[in-house]
């Protein structure tokens, strides 16, 4: 248990915390962007979810530079994005700042994903992320978080920012799990 992967669990124990900020109606006031109102609960579980998504390249850049990464860590951080990101995106649905049918094709695609690393883990060996799903990670904690707050600065100029980088980190989603079952289907064909 390095410091990299405690830091990853750190990103874990916050999202509870992201979760009750986010789903439980506090009466904290609202802050006004123009026509539109932003929850103060929202801009407070917004950064949460930003600094708790920080904590991700900040393990990568400690794992790297001392050479602390393990399989443990290999792990955890996919882990630790997908349920910092999946529990995000189903609050968005809740909440209406995101379509649902975005979201379920996204949750699906982790899944799937998720499932071949379990395969390949029963083989032992690890299935590391790839660029493009780094990218698409990216994307989707960008989209989240302009719509956690609801689509801040943006939404003074009425310029649907954080809507169009969603469609944008679903398309690389789509894409990425394409790439990576292409890359890695030895791993299904080959599994016992």
């Amino acid at each position: 248990m390095n410091l990299p992967n405690k830091i990853t669990l750190s990103r874990i124990f916050l999202i509870p915390i992201f979760i009750v900020l986010m789903s439980v109606p506090f009466d904290w006031g609202t802050y006004q962007m123009g026509e539109r109102e932003l929850p103060v609960a929202h801009m407070i579980g917004a950064l949460l979810f930003i600094i708790a998504s920080t904590t991700d390249w900040i393990d990568g850049q400690i794992a790297r530079k001392y050479n602390l990464v393990t399989n443990l860590g290999k792990f955890l951080d996919p882990l630790a994005d997908k349920l910092l990101v999946s529990a995000a995106l189903i609050l968005l649905v809740e909440i209406g700042l995101a379509p649902a049918w975005i979201v379920i094709i996204i949750i699906s695609r982790e899944f799937a994903v998720t499932g071949l690393r379990l395969v390949a883990a029963g083989e032992g060996s690890v299935l590391a992320a790839s660029q493009m799903g780094k990218l698409k990670t990216t994307l989707q904690i960008l989209a989240i978080s302009l719509l956690l707050l609801h689509n801040w600065p943006f939404a003074f100029v009425s310029f649907p920012l954080g809507t169009i980088v969603l469609y944008v980190a679903a398309f690389i989603t789509i894409y990425s799990g394409y790439d990576y079952f292409k890359k890695n289907w030895h791993v299904m064909r080959d599994s016992k």
